[in-house]
């Protein structure tokens, strides 16, 4: 079983973590990690694009010329897609591009990431997060001490609506709980910085 380092939030080494092979210390899946990526992202898209075809456009009853002998190529309409103000070819129209994926396939998606993270040495793992009043500053110095300056994801047991609040005004930082996790979320941060009691959870959802 892999071991991870557990830290406080001023960055020390407090004690040490055995971490669950089938969950941290699997060959990462490439290939199913593109898929969920590809899946959240289509899943976010709201898919209210709309243009008008010719049908819908106003205007275009009359006839503009007759058929034959202006020596103007025929026309049956001013509302054509080749006329200015006319109709669009194929317009977008709303339409939900979500789709789900195989249970397996997402269990096997978040393992790959939990272990990608591990072997990329972006995983922390902290005894506790947790601050006693709504304060963007004790965030701030936790990631310092941590190492964690960019892009970071942390995960806790549970809501936190202090910690939440604290860390959401911080430029790519983002705050999930082990039920919310996704494989772009994870993938996206630099690091990710999780609760001892969240990895426990994660372990015991995972296993």
């Amino acid at each position: 079983m892999p071991n991870i380092a557990v830290v406080d939030m001023t960055g020390k080494e407090v004690s040490t973590m055995e971490l669950s092979d089938t969950i941290f210390g699997i060959e990462p899946n490439t290939a199913v990690m593109h898929d969920m990526v590809v899946n959240y992202l289509a899943n976010q898209r709201q898919g209210t694009q709309s243009a008008l075809t010719r049908a819908e456009v106003s205007g275009g009853g009359r006839k503009p010329w007759r058929q034959k002998g202006t020596g103007h190529a025929r026309q049956g309409s001013t509302r054509a897609p080749q006329w200015t103000h006319g109709g669009i070819v194929f317009a977008p129209k709303p339409r939900d591009y979500s789709y789900t994926v195989n249970k397996k396939v997402r269990r096997l998606a978040m393992k790959s990431a939990f272990s990608a993270k591990m072997q990329a040495g972006e995983l922390i793992v902290i005894d506790a997060i947790t601050t006693d009043e709504f304060k963007t500053k004790t965030i701030v110095n936790m990631l310092k001490a941590v190492g964690s300056e960019k892009k970071a994801l942390i995960v806790l047991p549970t809501i936190d609506k202090k910690v939440i609040n604290s860390a959401r005004n911080i430029q790519g930082v983002k705050t999930a709980q082990v039920n919310e996790l996704n494989v772009y979320d994870m993938l996206n941060a630099d690091k990710l910085i999780i609760a001892k009691e969240a990895v426990d959870k994660i372990q015991e959802v995972y296993a």
